[in-house]
């Protein structure tokens, strides 16, 4: 199944555009070039590669001539179902092969992402095969620059109207040597109160893909993987490349899937739910409508696959950048209300339980009001210790400060034994939608819905239902202990933010994790944060990690790194951990830049960096960018990079927040340029700093 790519690949689309006869194999580039992919049907099996063309210097002096190569960073991987009306597997024959390679454009908008004016242009095929029974499966293939995506959608054929799938064959074939930054799938109902699956396991870091995973049952979406560059041979030294895989576009139609273990060769499968998963009840499969004539409106949402997305490059900057998961998908209904970001206190994450009573309640709302913030979050135990009439009156009060609250809720059925209030009211319709039309009333702005099942099918409709019914109120939706959003931000338009990651509350919670924080937050964005919206709830600013000064874990990062992870996590609706104790405890520049921080971005941009060891992200909201630089190492480490890579930079109105020389004293300052017009920084361990 490996194979180094032949330059003669190069020309296989040509020759095959003009066969009469269904072609057995094809090239589709992208746009530049530069991203391909190879399908093809060999012994009855159909595959696909991809890889990347690079350009590279043979010779030396006068005599150097520019040449290019096929990289190849996924050799010949697998693709097929397993369905209740047919098998796709082996025995494959191609019917009809598209041929068209005119580039696609779409532009859009997106509210809550990390851009907010995308333009996506790709070329695209589609082929459809018949099995040894005759019946017929569909693939498109989108390549865009530095992205591949592809999907299966099944027709109607004869009778059969429905069709449940049992199992993908979908498989990515890693070439030798590749290294993972990848989080285990946990076993279904294990952990606190039986949660568990919620996508919140510690990563491996740079290991060996073939790894085996600390449960056996593969890894969560996304993965990223380096592919070590090569020194001898065809290739040149071409240095690491980069890939991430995921998959986006999944609704009620279909399960949530992840990765398989790997192979001692490397290949990975995409792998379905597990039986245990949402207290077992429910299939481990997917079931659809079949794809129809076009005759209904919304035949175009059914009878299809999730999309199954790659993302290479010979950096990281299109691993973080990438918009992918958004590209491919269409929003599912029309915003209610025109939504936006929202900056929110949130008491629980350093005051606790204890917390969720009135009083408290009227204090955060209080810090929200004098922060300029948008929002505050009552977390659980509201249903206990405040109740109803409470909360009404916690309703009137933020009104007349100018601040929405956000109200937790358990989504209990009966899948795991979380006992926080407010539980039943969001697993029922019926119930759920009294609920909501009194949030409406109340001036809720958002929900956040905690202890989410797993990945079958039947999760996926409860978090759709969730979201649908909130549009209709005008209600944005938060999700915490779930999966990972997969093109959420842009199917519906009311999606915030998940968490699906080891977040801030672990902070208070485990004095280990504090000694990790900075790593985790310099690996976030090339990973999780990478292809969805994230909700961590950081920026802690206290030194010990309690209500009582004295009490609690001992946070190791800085004050700006802290200002830094509001610009490193990208989330629409932020939960932040600031207390009333910071207006007066902090200098007065961090509450400046708190104050003023924004939640939602125009342009995202990767300056530089490492997974887990250092970042240098830059984001844009209107016409102010902000850059947060932080470093993880044990050891300092000296950042220099030239800020007019950021289009519309101004060095006349950038301010520079920094740790000071000894990492403890905070310090503000107008932003200076070295004599080479750079930005010349050095950061501590576990400092940082924000220009902006």
């Amino acid at each position: 199944m490996k194979h180094i790519l032949t330059l003669a690949a190069s020309f296989l689309f040509a020759a095959s555009s003009f066969s009469a006869e269904p072609v057995r194999e094809f090239r589709l580039n992208s746009p530049n070039g530069l991203t391909f992919l190879n399908f093809a049907i060999r012994d009855g099996h159909a595959t696909y590669d991809v890889g990347l063309r690079q350009i590279i210097i043979r010779g030396f002096g006068k005599a150097a001539v520019n040449d290019s190569v096929d990289v190849p960073l996924l050799d010949a991987s697998p693709l097929g179902l397993k369905t209740s009306i047919g098998t796709w597997e082996d025995g494959l024959e191609v019917v009809s092969c598209t041929a068209d390679q005119t580039p696609k454009v779409k532009d859009y908008t997106l509210r809550q992402g990390k851009q907010s004016h995308i333009r996506y242009e790709w070329n695209e095929r589609a082929v459809t095969l018949k099995n040894a029974d005759g019946k017929l499966l569909r693939i498109e293939f989108r390549v865009s620059n530095n992205n591949v995506a592809f999907r299966y959608t099944i027709p109607q054929q004869g009778s059969n109207r429905s069709v449940v799938v049992n199992e993908e064959l979908t498989g990515f074939d890693l070439v030798k040597n590749t290294a993972a930054f990848i989080c285990p799938q946990s076993d279904p109902m294990i952990g606190w109160e039986r949660t568990k699956p919620s996508y919140e396991e510690g990563y491996i870091w740079d290991q060996p893909a073939t790894t085996r995973s600390q449960y056996g049952h593969g890894w969560t979406f996304p993965c990223l993987f380096r592919i070590p560059g090569s020194k001898s041979g065809l290739l040149a030294d071409t240095g690491d490349r980069w890939m991430l895989i995921s998959e986006t576009g999944v609704s009620s139609d279909y399960c949530g899937s992840h990765l398989s273990d790997a192979t001692p060769d490397g290949l990975m499968t995409i792998a379905f739910p597990m039986q245990g998963e949402n207290n077992g009840f429910g299939s481990t499969g997917a079931q659809f409508g079949l794809a129809g004539d076009g005759a209904s409106p919304h035949e175009d949402i059914t009878g299809h696959t999730p999309w199954r997305t790659i993302t290479v490059g010979t950096t990281l900057k299109p691993i973080v950048e990438t918009t992918i998961p958004w590209d491919v998908v269409d929003p599912l209904y029309e915003p209610s209300i025109d939504y936006q970001g929202s900056r929110n206190t949130w008491s629980w994450i350093l005051w606790q339980d204890a917390s969720i009573n009135y009083d408290d309640q009227i204090k955060f709302i209080d810090l929200a009001a004098a922060l300029g913030w948008e929002g505050c979050l009552i977390d659980g135990g509201w249903y206990k210790n405040i109740g109803r009439e409470g909360m009404e009156r916690l309703f009137a009060y933020c009104r007349e400060k100018g601040v929405r609250p956000w109200v937790w809720y358990n989504s209990n059925g009966g899948w795991n034994n979380a006992p926080q209030c407010a539980r039943q009211c969001m697993h029922n319709p019926i119930v759920r939608k009294q609920e909501m039309k009194w949030l409406r009333d109340g001036g809720v702005a958002g929900i956040k819905v905690d202890f989410f099942g797993g990945d079958k099918q039947e999760t996926m409709r409860l978090y759709e239902g969730i979201l649908s019914d909130a549009n209709d109120y005008g209600i944005q939706v938060i999700c915490h202990g779930c999966t990972l959003p997969r093109g959420w931000e842009r199917m519906y338009p009311n999606y915030c933010s998940s968490e699906a990651v080891l977040a801030s509350e672990n902070l208070y919670f485990s004095q280990g994790f504090c000694e990790q924080e900075a790593r985790h937050a310099c690996l976030h964005p090339f990973v999780r944060n990478a292809v969805a919206s994230m909700e961590y709830g950081g920026t802690v600013l206290q030194k010990r990690l309690h209500r009582e000064p004295d009490k609690g874990n001992t946070r190791r990062t800085s004050d700006v790194f802290e200002l830094a992870t509001a610009i490193a996590f990208q989330s629409s609706g932020q939960n932040f951990a600031l207390t009333p104790r910071n207006l007066t405890e902090q200098p007065q520049f961090e509450i400046d830049f708190m104050k003023q921080v924004p939640t939602t971005w125009d342009e995202t941009c990767l300056i530089d960096g490492y997974p887990g060891k250092y970042i240098v992200l830059a984001r844009r909201h209107a016409d102010r960018w902000y850059i947060a630089a932080m470093n993880a190492e044990p050891a300092a480490k000296a950042i220099t990079f030239d800020p007019t890579v950021l289009n519309g930079f101004s060095i006349e109105k950038a301010t520079l927040l920094t740790d000071g020389p000894d990492g403890l004293t905070p310090q503000q300052a107008p932003l200076k340029l070295d004599k080479k017009k750079r930005v010349t920084l050095k950061l501590l361990p576990q400092c940082a700093a924000v220009i902006y």
